[in-house]
């Protein structure tokens, strides 16, 4: 099965809803997103949420795996697609040196729109 993994912060970012009032509320509410829709066209996946900063404290749920990053959510995606070398692995982000580091990695991008409303 496809590893999906979702930059959290930049996924949240990318649509103003007010999300910076309560950045906890917002990674769950995308978490709740991609339990009930799932990734982009393709899948099955594995779903990986990555979250940092105030997002912290977001529980996973069936379907969706919450990774906290201890501190920079890029480094932890770049280490999560790393250690998915022996198999197939979708980043979801908009952030061009985060695309970059993980196609290095052997990783494939795509952006937030990709994913299910």
């Amino acid at each position: 099965m496809e590893l999906l993994i979702v930059d959290g912060a930049n996924v949240v970012g990318s649509v103003p809803d007010g999300w910076w009032k309560d950045r906890r509320g917002a990674a769950e509410r995308l978490r709740d997103r991609l339990a009930e829709r799932g990734g982009p066209e393709g899948g099955p996946y594995e779903i990986v949420l990555v979250v940092e900063g105030r997002a912290r404290g977001v529980a996973s749920v069936p379907g969706v795996r919450v990774e906290e990053a201890p501190g920079s959510g890029d480094d932890l995606i770049v280490e999560l697609a790393r250690d998915a070398a022996d198999r197939p692995c979708l980043v979801v982000t908009a952030d061009r040196e985060l695309r970059r580091r993980v196609e290095a990695a052997g990783a494939r991008t795509t952006g937030p729109r990709s994913l299910p409303s």
